[in-house]
């Protein structure tokens, strides 16, 4: 694996050239605190673990103890104050009680340091005291940057500087060594992520603890201006800022480095887990997925998958497609591959004709050409035979290749034909230019060493099956969204902008259906045609019109003249309630004045005496429901999905944040489970899908009109019809919340 030059030291002047911008001083502050040349340590116990740290790995930086009444530390004199020191430091560890981490910050700031680490707890996190405490800190630091409260800080394993208070299992990298950088919310998963054996080169781990005065997108930032970093892992208990993770998505696109991000909060109990932790507001997880995907960022659910992510792109960089070959000699691991991909979002790649005859010239004729390819074990230790097979089967159009091994144990066994086959996969990687991996089904056959191993020889180590495939897939999805424009920023508005109209209620209100369908009808959405009635005879006059009007006037304003011809029968709604079908509260089919007099009499009684007469209408192919609601961090959030229950009983969905163009929503449409019934399902015709879709939108430019007053929009279902014939809201709900509220 060829590596790039070194970064250049932002440190030293000798490797600079002339500014044709004023610095960036918060940059130039975040170099320092990441690899400084000072450090003061300010505290007891906790600080001379920190001392004992540097050591051990010989930073050559100077250490600079800070304690009123000790006399030395680690061997070091000790200064009796900040103000004694012979230079600002580059970075501090604050190791003292949360009462006195606020002075010390105020007096590091004043002093002229870089950066600073707060490792106390019981701030934002814990208490009233604590979250006045956090903000007098933050105030106190001024411009510095200061990671934590409640952390642990951050190790540096290129330059060998650990501002950490505790062991950790992490190995300095050496000369020419890249690297992927971790941050985390964290400190404890910080701890054990420094302890995964599977061979992962870490540059950095920082840890931001409760994102007080730096925030995780910042941290994250900060990071990609060394040019060692080959990946980047985020775990993220909550987003610190909108604003701050697009620039950083902005920026690792233009750096070229993937970045790969676990989300926590994902259960009811996982999102209380994390206000109680670090005093983070989770958000939605759909609204969280929506937006790790606009960003380009890979999304994972565990450590082995983000571990193993990370290996994978720190070797290869994000993939080009999803079509991935495999290999292995064994029935049973083929059987085990193939049932993997099948539940994957991974395509087994056929192979090509032409090469399926080359092929087969250079296996045993009891082998069956296929992907995932059983080679079996004839040409087992011949390393020239194996090569031969493997780039054969390499010379297929593949994104990526995988081999299946599982090495020995070699305390009691011997590994040489293992690596033979190995060793072979390198020639036809080389041969064909194909990113290939190892994959071993179980962590246990796959060492530290053997992974480290590999990774010098170009091949991204994965141990695990399912692992191995969600780091392919990750990889796939971030070549995907790289080959994607970047998006606009999220839709986050201060106040309304003028809706068509009268003007929005000033307090929480939840518009009735026919004021809702009224609303959107301005914004083109298609909606039937129907009146509003106070009594029974003006809701029989209004029933009587409709059932006598054409088809072309059966919906309003935006439906084709070819709309669905509706049955000659109305529907008669009670305004001002919801769920109406669970109270009764809607009579469908009617045509007999009787029957009308008897359904509006009942349903005038029910809710604020005024009822919604509605031509029935029928034929639609699918019903969707399409919903927008505000998420305090990410703005307005689109879901689409199946209409009715089936949105909650088949978790048939998709989110979207807002700003949205038609090819995101087409996506979205198109990629759920209900998606076939719109192109036609078991000889029924296909839907109106570009109608559809025109219709969302329609919906969507409603919810960016009014953003900061919308509470949510309900659309259920959103009727399609046969191609050609339109899409209708037959339900509506809107939730406005109070002005400046």
């Amino acid at each position: 694996m060829n590596e790039p030059p070194a970064a250049a030291d932002p440190l030293d002047p000798s490797q600079t050239t002339p500014a044709t911008k004023p610095p960036d001083l918060d940059a130039e502050r975040f170099a320092r605190l990441l690899r400084p040349r000072s450090i003061a340590l300010i505290g007891g116990t906790e600080a001379a673990r920190v001392a004992r740290q540097c050591d051990a790995w010989g930073y050559q930086g100077e250490i600079w103890p800070v304690h009123p009444k000790r006399k030395e530390v680690e061997g070091r004199p000790v200064f009796r104050s900040l103000l004694d020191l012979p230079r600002p430091p580059d970075a501090a560890f604050i190791g003292v009680n949360r009462h006195a981490a606020v002075k010390v910050a105020a007096d590091l700031a004043r002093v002229g340091a870089s950066g600073a680490i707060c490792y106390a707890s019981g701030f934002g996190e814990s208490d009233e005291t604590g979250k006045v405490l956090q903000d007098e800190m933050v105030e106190a630091a001024g411009g510095m940057p200061l990671l934590g409260p409640n952390c642990y800080g951050l190790i540096n394993f290129l330059d060998g500087v650990a501002l950490w208070p505790d062991q950790h299992g992490g190995r300095k990298l050496g000369p020419g060594e890249r690297g992927v950088a971790i941050v985390t919310q964290s400190s404890n998963i910080a701890i054990s992520l420094t302890m995964q054996q599977r061979g992962l080169p870490l540059a950095y781990l920082l840890t931001a603890g409760n994102q007080a005065a730096v925030g995780l997108s910042r941290i994250a930032l900060a990071l990609l201006d060394d040019e060692r970093v080959s990946a980047l892992g985020l775990h993220i208990e909550g987003f610190d800022s909108v604003a701050g993770f697009e620039a950083l998505a902005h920026k690792a696109r233009e750096r070229r480095i993937p970045v790969v991000a676990i989300k926590t909060g994902r259960s009811e109990r996982g999102r209380c887990a994390n206000l109680g932790h670090t005093a983070s507001v989770a958000g939605s997880d759909a609204g969280a997925g929506a937006f790790l995907h606009r960003l380009g960022f890979g999304r994972v659910h565990g450590l082995p998958e983000l571990i193993e992510s990370l290996k994978l792109l720190h070797v290869h960089g994000p993939l080009a497609g999803r079509k991935i070959g495999a290999m292995c000699c064994s029935g049973g691991e083929a059987a085990l591959l193939s049932d993997a991909f099948e539940q994957s979002g991974l395509d087994l790649a056929d192979i090509e004709p032409e090469h399926h005859e080359a092929l087969r010239e250079t296996v045993h004729p009891l082998v069956r050409i296929a992907n995932p390819l059983d080679y079996h074990t004839f040409h087992w230790g011949n390393q020239e035979a194996l090569a031969r097979t493997f780039a054969t089967f390499a010379a297929n159009p593949f994104d990526a290749l995988a081999l299946v091994i599982d090495f020995p144990r070699t305390d009691r066994c011997e590994d040489d034909d293992w690596w033979i086959a190995a060793c072979a996969f390198e020639q036809a990687l080389e041969a064909s230019k194909t990113k290939g991996a190892v994959i071993a089904t179980m962590p246990e056959t796959l060492s530290e060493a053997a992974g480290e191993r590999l990774m010098r020889a170009g091949i991204a180590p994965l141990a695990g099956v399912q692992e191995a495939l969600c780091a392919l897939e990750c990889a796939a999805e971030i070549g995907k969204a790289w080959n994607r424009p970047p998006p606009p920023s999220i839709l986050i508005l201060d106040a309304p902008t003028t809706l068509p109209g009268p003007p929005l209620p000033l307090g929480d209100t939840l518009l009735d259906e026919a004021e809702a369908k009224a609303r959107l009808a301005a914004f083109s959405l298609s909606i039937p045609e129907g009146g509003i009635a106070q009594s029974i005879d003006e809701a029989l006059s209004i029933a009587e019109r409709l059932l006598g009007s054409t088809a072309e006037a059966s919906c309003v304003p935006g439906g084709a003249s070819s709309s669905p011809s509706p049955p000659n029968t109305v529907a008669i709604k009670a305004l001002g309630v919801a769920h109406k079908s669970d109270i009764e509260g809607l009579a469908l089919g009617l045509s007999d004045p009787s029957n009308i007099r008897t359904a509006a009499r009942r349903l005038l009684s029910i809710g604020n005496h005024r009822v919604l007469i509605e031509r029935c209408v029928s034929g639609a192919i699918v019903e969707l429901l399409v919903g927008i609601h505000r998420d305090p961090r990410l703005g307005l959030l689109l879901t689409i999905g199946a209409g009715g229950v089936l949105v909650e009983l088949m978790k048939d969905r998709a989110t979207l944040l807002l700003p949205t163009d038609k090819e995101q929503v087409r996506r979205a449409l198109t990629g759920l489970r209900c998606a076939p019934l719109l192109f036609g399902f078991r000889g029924r015709p296909a839907a109106d899908i570009d109608a559809g879709i025109e219709a969302i939108l329609a919906i969507a430019r409603f919810a960016g009109a009014c953003e900061s007053r919308l509470g949510e929009i309900d659309i259920n279902p959103l009727a399609l019809f046969e191609k050609g014939a339109g899409a209708m809201a037959l339900d509506a709900m809107i939730r406005i919340e109070a002005a400046g509220g």
